[in-house]
């Protein structure tokens, strides 16, 4: 018989996390960045830089595993992304590198390095978007809402927002074409719009007319309310931009109004998440173990945070930039408790390898 040498163990183990890297794992990413800015605006820079050194690596090194992935089990992948649970978790991708690209303008000022980042956030949102809705409309066998459908569906809004968030701050840059990526940036917040608005209306019925276990309100439902906020930066941004063009100026009271509506209605599911919440953990005793699905309750936090902010700045209403101070301890605690559990994971992992290449030395 022929044993497994270490030589062999190592490769197998880490081949074996990349083959089941989740498709949401960009929300590490997502939620990290956000968390940063928002410490920006309220002038914490001795956390914003550090977490924006985190996210390079984090960002760096989980587009290292996907491309392996890509190349080493392109069937596991393309089968995540066609399967109703998992398939929205790859718009991480998309929402993560805008969120690094608004990263690197806001501290860095390489507006050609945001400006490519913005662009192949755009490609990929093109590719995944059309790739995931149309593999799951022509699948002959669909599972029912309770099992198919979760707050992930709702990273598509988020990422659709955040094409029109890096493009709006891109624009300001670039002088000669900031009018017509305005316009771009206008559609994809619309879209966005349209997104949240089609897909919330689909969870709300699934939760209020379908059975709901504690193990059902799982963290990502938390963007239901991640969503909205990231719709109101996108059309806060919007707002503070709509000098720099005609259309956005005359459609500025729409997009004023429209922009409030989404950060009321992210306002409301606050309250109720914290409910559901104490109800999963507190009445029901489900253990809150670490997933990469945590990072979908901590990027929400940071989101409310930061575009309750820039919609301060973009409808004057000075009484909200005392909310932030509030919000921001809370989203900080969250991204550091979730961050601990990773850690954790990660040396329980690494534990799990050094024993396995110990074993297989032994028999060699």
């Amino acid at each position: 018989m022929r044993y497994p040498t270490a030589a062999w163990a190592m490769p197998s183990l880490f081949g074996n996390w990349i083959a089941n890297l989740p498709p949401a794992s960009f929300a590490l990413v997502m939620a990290t960045g956000i968390v940063s800015i928002a410490s920006e605006t309220v002038g914490l820079y001795w956390v914003a830089i550090p977490l924006f050194l985190i996210n390079l690596i984090a960002f760096a090194v989980l587009w290292v595993m996907t491309l392996l992935r890509l190349f080493l089990y392109p069937v596991r992948l393309m089968g995540d992304l066609r399967a109703h649970a998992l398939g929205p978790g790859y718009f991480t991708m998309v929402a993560g590198t805008s969120v690094i690209g608004v990263q690197i303008l806001t501290f860095t000022g390489q507006t050609d390095l945001a400006a490519g980042l913005w662009v192949l956030a755009l490609a990929l949102w093109l590719l995944i978007t059309y790739a995931f809705f149309t593999s799951i409309i022509v699948q002959p066998e669909k599972p029912s809402l309770v099992t198919g459908l979760s707050g992930v569906w709702l990273i598509a809004s988020v990422a659709t927002q955040s094409i029109a968030v890096l493009g709006t701050l891109v624009a300001e840059r670039l002088p000669d074409r900031q009018e017509s990526i305005l316009f771009l940036c206008l559609l994809f917040y619309l879209m966005g719009c349209m997104l949240y608005i089609n897909i919330m209306s689909l969870v709300f019925y699934r939760l209020t007319f379908k059975p709901v276990e504690p193990v059902n309100i799982t963290p990502p439902y938390w963007i239901n309310m991640g969503a909205t906020a990231i719709a109101t930066q996108a059309g806060a941004i919007l707002i503070l931009h709509a000098g720099a063009s005609p259309l956005l100026l005359d459609l500025s009271p729409f997009v004023k109004g429209f922009t409030l509506f989404f950060w009321a209605a992210g306002t409301w599911w606050i309250p109720l998440l914290i409910g559901l919440g104490i109800w999963t953990h507190g009445v029901r005793r489900v253990p809150i173990v670490y997933t990469p699905m945590l990072w979908g309750a901590v990027f929400p936090l940071g989101m409310y945070t930061a575009s309750t902010y820039q919609l301060a700045l973009a409808l004057d209403l000075e009484g909200l930039t005392r909310l932030p101070a509030i919000t921001l301890p809370i989203a900080l605690a969250a991204w550091g408790l979730t961050f601990f559990g990773l850690l954790r994971r990660l040396i329980r992992n690494l534990r799990a390898l050094a024993q396995g290449f110990a074993d297989c030395s032994r028999t060699e």
